[in-house]
């Protein structure tokens, strides 16, 4: 049987050429700085961001808890977003690995509002309270729909928090597909941060990887909690050969999958399904179940024996994303066999 998979960006895999670029790269012990690969890759991206240096990481979840242990100690206090992939995804690494105090803010609008960062940052000097020496923002994100922020909405935000005194980290592990959304450039938001992390394995293509961006001495930072955290990694350029390719020359088929979801959505709202309204869609299209299906793992599952697999993200609410591995034609069978089941 063919196989249709929505279930997310990430189980996009490597073109011909990141395989080809894969078999023939030279390659030596990063852990040593010697990956000529992975040496090419941190300097381009580095570039590519306007950052002063960049490190090669295992996942983005490395990398977004590499940033929090750079930029925070032991007992601090760190604003993140409460619908965010790194509060709600990446199994409270902040809290049990690095010591570190999360307080939720409300991004359901894609950001935190303004609103509530000033209500949760508990300043210096108050012994009761974790002091907040970080905000963590999410581009695009994930669980608004796939929701991209503007660069000025981004640079609003953040500004607010570095003039209280916080460091700024981006969880960008799809924000190219906002660069790709709004026309703009990445360095209209790597401007008004300290640090972004950058997804290599979703929609750019890459079997696996992240890069994570900042001023030289928190990348030299990061490099040693990396290590800590068992991505000390030898003759990575295996991996690194095919993430360059991926960041260089992937960027600009984003907006296929753009064009591909909101034909999808379109199609599932023809089907009848309640399909999430997106005035910003991206690669994501959520909806949920009316009172036909009762539980969307088991709606997966019937969906899986079609040859459709796409994602539960809730007792009643299912994700499809679009990528590299999926075309026109692939979005209307995965409508088609929606359609057949019913809404």
């Amino acid at each position: 049987m063919e196989y249709f998979d929505f279930r997310s960006d990430t189980v996009t895999k490597p073109t011909v050429e990141m395989r080809r670029a894969m078999a023939s790269t030279e390659v030596g012990d990063d852990v040593y700085g010697d990956d000529p690969a992975v040496n090419e890759l941190q300097a381009y991206a580095a570039e590519l961001t306007g950052m002063e240096a960049a490190l090669y990481v295992c996942s983005g979840t490395m990398g977004n808890l590499a940033a929090i242990m750079s930029h925070c100690s032991r007992g601090d206090g760190i604003l993140i977003g409460v619908g965010s992939h790194t509060w709600k995804n990446e199994a409270g690494n902040a809290a049990f690995i690095a010591g570190v105090m999360p307080y939720p803010l409300d991004d359901s609008a894609g950001l935190p509002t303004e609103e509530s960062i000033k209500s949760s940052y508990q300043p210096l000097g108050n012994v009761h309270y974790a002091h907040t020496t970080m905000m963590s923002i999410e581009n695009t994100h994930n669980s608004a729909g796939g929701f991209p922020s503007e660069a000025e909405r981004v640079a609003s935000v953040a500004s607010l928090a570095r003039d209280m005194g916080m460091k700024v980290h981006i969880d960008g592990a799809r924000i190219f597909d906002a660069v790709a959304f709004f026309g703009n450039d990445v360095r209209d938001y790597t401007r008004h941060v300290d640090s972004i992390q950058i997804c290599l394995s979703k929609g750019l293509g890459a079997p696996m990887g992240s890069i994570l961006c900042g001023e030289r001495d928190f990348i030299d930072r990061a490099r040693k909690y990396r290590k800590a955290l068992g991505g000390g990694q030898r003759q990575t350029g295996i991996a690194a050969a095919a993430g360059l390719i991926a960041l260089r020359d992937m960027r600009s088929r984003l907006a296929d999958d753009h064009k591909n979801a909101v034909l999808l959505a379109a199609l599932l709202q023809d089907c009848g399904y309640d399909v999430e309204p997106a005035e910003k869609r991206t690669n994501m299209v959520y909806f949920r179940l009316g009172t036909k299906y009762a539980d969307a793992a088991a709606f997966a599952g019937m969906c899986g024996e079609r040859g459709l697999l796409l994602g539960a993200a809730g007792p009643k609410r299912i994700r499809m994303v679009t990528h590299i591995g999926l075309d026109e034609e692939s979005v209307r069978t995965a409508a088609e066999i929606l359609k057949s089941l019913g809404a």
